[in-house]
């Protein structure tokens, strides 16, 4: 239901209990257009305030799904009636924090679930061998559980925003968590292996019937080529795949590549003459600069 004329503590009272409860919520804010100031608290089952039409309600909260879907927040004009120009609006979402599923408590996995937990995600670690599985070698992990990945499947809900890391590098443990993952809207699967191990992977999941568009989703060799060696390293690899798919971006250097540097976006990485780059954009060029910001 909609609220009638809520004060604006009213509606941050609701952000911070949906907050509270990890609920999916967006507050849109007309920005320009309309009634400037004007909000919408959108949640799931109800929404509370409203942008001063109700067509204009409507038409953001059907945007808002996608926005969170997307982990994106961003400014979108809507056509009004009885406006000459578009409202604009802008749409802030507040997805739940994403979930980073590990299957295999290797000793990858023990740094990849501390990294991964200090930027703010949900971190489930997964495996049958009760040995390995232990709140002793996993301290920062919010669920660990001792059971095979049917078993954990029936107990993680895999949504838009999951993340699925398998390191065990066992085909009786790494194949049945492909299978059950890439049935699901899992934002990234990836898989620890060589590449002849990953080829030969795909070729039995190929034949066990899984479709191209299936097997294509898989990361693997999982993370960057940064030439990882230790735990470590290979924690940051993988973190730093998936920060680059969240962000719309490459995972290259910056170093030739165009656009934004932080945040959302999708820079080009250049494979041209790195020599080129200073040509075109030598110092106190004004062109450089603007690229650099």
């Amino acid at each position: 239901m909609t609220g009638l004329a809520p004060s604006r503590v009213e509606i941050q009272a609701r952000l911070e209990q949906a907050l509270a409860e990890r609920v999916p919520v967006a507050v849109a804010t007309v920005v320009r257009g309309g009634q400037v100031g004007a909000k919408l608290l959108i949640l799931p089952e109800e929404t509370l305030g409203g942008l001063g039409d109700a067509t204009l309600d409507t038409a953001v909260q059907s945007d808002v799904p996608e926005l969170l879907a997307r982990e994106r927040s961003e400014t979108r004009p809507y056509d009004v009636a009885g406006h000459d120009e578009p409202v604009e609006v802008f749409i802030e979402t507040f997805p739940p924090p994403p979930t980073l599923l590990i299957f295999g408590a290797v000793h990858v996995a023990q740094p990849l679930s501390r990294f991964a937990k200090a930027l703010g995600f949900d971190v489930v670690v997964s495996d049958a061998r009760a040995k390995l599985a232990t709140r002793e070698r996993f301290p920062d992990a919010d669920r660990i559980i001792q059971g095979w990945p049917d078993e954990t499947l029936d107990q993680v809900e895999i949504l838009p925003n999951t993340y699925v890391a398998i390191l065990s590098h066992d085909p009786k443990f790494d194949e049945p968590a492909l299978v059950g993952t890439l049935a699901t809207p899992a934002a990234y699967i990836g898989a620890i292996g060589s590449r002849s191990t990953n080829e030969d992977r795909r070729r039995r999941l190929a034949e066990a019937g899984m479709s191209p568009e299936q097997i294509a989703r898989i990361r693997a060799p999982i993370g960057l080529d940064i030439g990882a060696a230790t735990p470590e390293e290979m924690a940051i690899s993988i973190l730093g795949e998936i920060i680059a798919l969240r962000r719309g971006r490459s995972g290259g250097s910056l170093t030739f590549a165009t656009g934004r540097i932080r945040g959302e976006g999708d820079p080009t990485v250049g494979d041209r003459d790195p020599t080129a780059v200073y040509r075109n954009h030598a110092v106190g060029d004004g062109e450089g600069a603007a690229a650099a910001r």
